[in-house]
């Protein structure tokens, strides 16, 4: 039986010289608390989310049809991030371009390289 994929819009944001205060890059704590937030208001229900800190910090949140995730280089004061969301989410591509752009205008960078991807279609 064939099972056509899911397609979705997924954005990748690589984030250089971000200008944020250290502890966004490092403490898994406050990004987690911020990146769910962003989820929560972006899709109308709470996510579920996983971080790890450190001088490399890597979390994802996660909700029916849609994540973000990101990993921070603190030493490098850089992070990359992704955000996918579902054809299927109304608005979607609208909520991936404002998660995107939120996360950049938190981390703050000096510059940034966004990629745009359409999953999953077949045309």
């Amino acid at each position: 039986v064939y099972i056509a994929p899911m397609e979705a819009l997924h954005l990748t944001a690589d984030l250089y010289g971000c200008r944020c205060e250290p502890q966004w890059l490092t403490d898994a704590g406050p990004l987690r608390a911020w990146c769910e937030s962003a989820m929560a208001q972006a899709m109308g229900t709470e996510p579920a989310a996983a971080f790890r800190g450190g001088e490399v910090l890597s979390g994802t949140v996660v909700v029916a049809g849609a994540h973000l995730s990101i990993h921070a280089d603190a030493p490098r004061r850089s992070a990359t991030a992704d955000v996918l969301v579902a054809a299927g989410v109304p608005d979607g591509a609208r909520i991936a371009r404002l998660l995107v752009d939120a996360l950049i205008e938190r981390l703050q960078p000096e510059w940034t390289e966004q990629r745009s991807l359409t999953r999953g279609d077949e045309a």
